[in-house]
Protein backbone atom coordinates (compact mmCIF):
# COMPACT_ATOMS: atom_id res chain seq x y z
CA UNK A 1 0.00 0.00 0.00
CA UNK A 2 2.95 2.33 0.61
CA UNK A 3 4.84 1.43 -2.56
CA UNK A 4 5.43 4.52 -4.74
CA UNK A 5 2.85 4.79 -7.51
CA UNK A 6 4.48 4.59 -10.93
CA UNK A 7 2.45 5.49 -14.02
CA UNK A 8 4.48 3.25 -16.30
CA UNK A 9 1.69 3.01 -18.89
CA UNK A 10 -1.50 4.93 -19.77
CA UNK A 11 -3.45 2.10 -18.11
CA UNK A 12 -1.50 2.51 -14.86
CA UNK A 13 -1.89 6.29 -15.03
CA UNK A 14 -5.67 5.99 -15.38
CA UNK A 15 -5.86 3.69 -12.35
CA UNK A 16 -3.74 6.04 -10.25
CA UNK A 17 -5.82 9.05 -11.34
CA UNK A 18 -9.10 7.34 -10.45
CA UNK A 19 -7.74 6.24 -7.08
CA UNK A 20 -6.48 9.73 -6.23
CA UNK A 21 -9.74 11.36 -7.36
CA UNK A 22 -11.74 9.06 -5.09
CA UNK A 23 -9.33 9.69 -2.20
CA UNK A 24 -9.71 13.45 -2.70
CA UNK A 25 -13.40 13.11 -1.83
CA UNK A 26 -12.41 11.39 1.41
CA UNK A 27 -9.91 14.14 2.22
CA UNK A 28 -12.19 17.04 1.25
CA UNK A 29 -15.68 15.86 2.20
CA UNK A 30 -15.15 12.71 4.30
CA UNK A 31 -17.00 10.70 1.66
CA UNK A 32 -16.40 7.13 2.86
CA UNK A 33 -13.97 5.85 0.25
CA UNK A 34 -11.88 2.71 0.55
CA UNK A 35 -9.22 2.05 -2.07
CA UNK A 36 -8.81 -1.59 -3.01
CA UNK A 37 -6.07 -2.76 -5.34
CA UNK A 38 -6.88 -6.23 -6.69
CA UNK A 39 -3.90 -8.08 -8.13
CA UNK A 40 -4.51 -9.90 -11.42
CA UNK A 41 -7.98 -11.28 -10.84
CA UNK A 42 -8.83 -14.27 -13.03
CA UNK A 43 -11.71 -16.70 -13.41
CA UNK A 44 -15.17 -16.86 -14.98
CA UNK A 45 -16.19 -13.97 -17.21
CA UNK A 46 -12.68 -12.62 -17.56
CA UNK A 47 -12.05 -11.01 -20.93
CA UNK A 48 -11.24 -13.61 -23.58
CA UNK A 49 -8.20 -11.46 -24.45
CA UNK A 50 -6.62 -11.92 -21.00
CA UNK A 51 -3.72 -14.37 -20.66
CA UNK A 52 -5.42 -17.23 -18.81
CA UNK A 53 -8.67 -17.53 -20.83
CA UNK A 54 -6.76 -16.92 -24.07
CA UNK A 55 -4.20 -19.62 -23.29
CA UNK A 56 -6.90 -22.02 -22.11
CA UNK A 57 -9.08 -21.57 -25.20
CA UNK A 58 -6.11 -21.94 -27.54
CA UNK A 59 -4.87 -25.03 -25.70
CA UNK A 60 -8.33 -26.61 -25.69
CA UNK A 61 -9.34 -25.94 -29.30
CA UNK A 62 -6.50 -24.38 -31.28
CA UNK A 63 -3.69 -25.95 -33.24
CA UNK A 64 -1.16 -23.96 -31.17
CA UNK A 65 -0.92 -21.53 -28.28
CA UNK A 66 0.41 -18.10 -29.19
CA UNK A 67 1.83 -16.08 -26.31
CA UNK A 68 3.73 -12.91 -25.61
CA UNK A 69 6.32 -12.59 -22.84
CA UNK A 70 6.41 -15.43 -20.35
CA UNK A 71 8.97 -13.94 -17.96
CA UNK A 72 6.79 -11.32 -16.16
CA UNK A 73 5.91 -12.24 -12.59
CA UNK A 74 2.32 -11.77 -11.40
CA UNK A 75 0.19 -12.32 -8.31
CA UNK A 76 -2.92 -14.17 -9.50
CA UNK A 77 -6.07 -13.97 -7.39
CA UNK A 78 -9.18 -16.00 -8.15
CA UNK A 79 -12.30 -13.91 -8.71
CA UNK A 80 -14.26 -15.22 -5.71
CA UNK A 81 -11.37 -14.22 -3.43
CA UNK A 82 -11.27 -10.74 -4.95
CA UNK A 83 -15.02 -10.35 -4.48
CA UNK A 84 -14.76 -11.48 -0.85
CA UNK A 85 -12.02 -8.90 -0.27
CA UNK A 86 -14.06 -6.12 -1.86
CA UNK A 87 -17.03 -6.98 0.34
CA UNK A 88 -14.83 -7.03 3.45
CA UNK A 89 -13.31 -3.65 2.57
CA UNK A 90 -16.75 -2.13 1.98
CA UNK A 91 -18.33 -3.50 5.15
CA UNK A 92 -15.52 -3.52 7.70
CA UNK A 93 -15.77 -0.60 10.15
CA UNK A 94 -13.12 2.13 10.19
CA UNK A 95 -11.68 1.49 6.73
CA UNK A 96 -12.65 4.81 5.10
CA UNK A 97 -9.61 6.53 3.64
CA UNK A 98 -7.56 3.33 3.74
CA UNK A 99 -5.80 1.46 0.91
CA UNK A 100 -5.76 -2.34 0.72
CA UNK A 101 -3.92 -4.76 -1.55
CA UNK A 102 -5.90 -7.86 -2.48
CA UNK A 103 -3.50 -10.53 -3.66
CA UNK A 104 -2.00 -13.81 -2.62
CA UNK A 105 1.52 -12.50 -2.08
CA UNK A 106 2.76 -15.38 -4.25
CA UNK A 107 4.86 -14.72 -7.33
CA UNK A 108 4.03 -16.70 -10.48
CA UNK A 109 5.86 -16.37 -13.79
CA UNK A 110 3.54 -16.36 -16.76
CA UNK A 111 5.64 -19.23 -18.11
CA UNK A 112 4.82 -21.34 -15.04
CA UNK A 113 1.15 -20.44 -15.38
CA UNK A 114 1.21 -21.54 -19.02
CA UNK A 115 2.83 -24.85 -18.01
CA UNK A 116 0.01 -25.44 -15.52
CA UNK A 117 -2.60 -24.57 -18.14
CA UNK A 118 -1.04 -26.98 -20.65
CA UNK A 119 -1.03 -29.74 -18.04
CA UNK A 120 -4.80 -29.26 -17.59
CA UNK A 121 -5.71 -30.03 -21.20
CA UNK A 122 -5.80 -33.55 -22.57
CA UNK A 123 -3.82 -32.86 -25.73
CA UNK A 124 -0.40 -31.86 -26.98
CA UNK A 125 -0.29 -28.37 -28.43
CA UNK A 126 2.79 -26.40 -29.48
CA UNK A 127 3.54 -22.98 -28.00
CA UNK A 128 4.65 -20.12 -30.24
CA UNK A 129 6.04 -16.74 -29.30
CA UNK A 130 3.92 -13.98 -30.87
CA UNK A 131 5.60 -10.55 -30.79
CA UNK A 132 2.22 -8.85 -31.37
CA UNK A 133 1.14 -10.13 -27.93
CA UNK A 134 4.06 -8.49 -26.14
CA UNK A 135 3.78 -5.16 -24.36
CA UNK A 136 6.29 -2.44 -25.15
CA UNK A 137 9.43 -2.89 -23.02
CA UNK A 138 8.97 0.54 -21.48
CA UNK A 139 5.46 -0.24 -20.23
CA UNK A 140 5.88 -3.87 -19.14
CA UNK A 141 5.95 -4.32 -15.39
CA UNK A 142 8.35 -7.19 -14.77
CA UNK A 143 7.18 -8.05 -11.25
CA UNK A 144 3.79 -7.24 -9.73
CA UNK A 145 3.18 -9.04 -6.43
CA UNK A 146 0.97 -7.91 -3.54
CA UNK A 147 1.85 -7.59 0.11
CA UNK A 148 -1.54 -8.68 1.49
CA UNK A 149 -0.62 -8.36 5.17
CA UNK A 150 -2.73 -5.24 5.82
CA UNK A 151 -5.79 -6.92 4.24
CA UNK A 152 -5.25 -9.91 6.50
CA UNK A 153 -4.72 -7.82 9.63
CA UNK A 154 -7.42 -5.17 9.17
CA UNK A 155 -10.02 -6.91 7.01
CA UNK A 156 -9.50 -10.47 8.17
CA UNK A 157 -9.25 -11.40 4.48
CA UNK A 158 -7.07 -13.97 2.83
CA UNK A 159 -7.42 -15.78 -0.47
CA UNK A 160 -8.84 -19.29 -0.29
CA UNK A 161 -8.50 -20.61 -3.86
CA UNK A 162 -5.06 -21.97 -4.75
CA UNK A 163 -3.77 -21.30 -8.27
CA UNK A 164 -4.09 -24.94 -9.39
CA UNK A 165 -7.73 -25.07 -8.27
CA UNK A 166 -8.47 -21.66 -9.77
CA UNK A 167 -7.03 -22.75 -13.11
CA UNK A 168 -9.17 -25.92 -13.02
CA UNK A 169 -12.25 -23.77 -12.40
CA UNK A 170 -11.24 -21.35 -15.14
CA UNK A 171 -10.79 -24.24 -17.57
CA UNK A 172 -14.26 -25.59 -16.75
CA UNK A 173 -15.80 -22.17 -17.35
CA UNK A 174 -13.94 -21.58 -20.62
CA UNK A 175 -14.84 -25.08 -21.80
CA UNK A 176 -18.53 -24.53 -21.10
CA UNK A 177 -18.54 -21.15 -22.88
CA UNK A 178 -16.78 -21.97 -26.14
CA UNK A 179 -19.08 -19.58 -28.01
CA UNK A 180 -17.29 -16.66 -26.32
CA UNK A 181 -13.91 -17.60 -27.76
CA UNK A 182 -12.82 -17.06 -31.35
CA UNK A 183 -10.18 -19.74 -31.45
CA UNK A 184 -10.16 -19.87 -35.24
CA UNK A 185 -8.28 -16.55 -35.12
CA UNK A 186 -5.29 -18.47 -33.77
CA UNK A 187 -5.40 -21.17 -36.43
CA UNK A 188 -3.95 -18.93 -39.16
Amino acid sequence: ELHPLQAQSPYAASKIAAEKLAQSYWCSYQTPVVTVRPFNTYGPRQSARAFIPSALSQALWGDRVRVGSLHPIRDLTYVSDTVAGLIRAATQPDTAGEVFNLGTGEAQSMGKVLEEILSLVDREVPVEKDPSRERPNTSEVERLVADPQKSRDVLGWKPRVELSEGLRRARAWVESHRDLFKVDVYNV
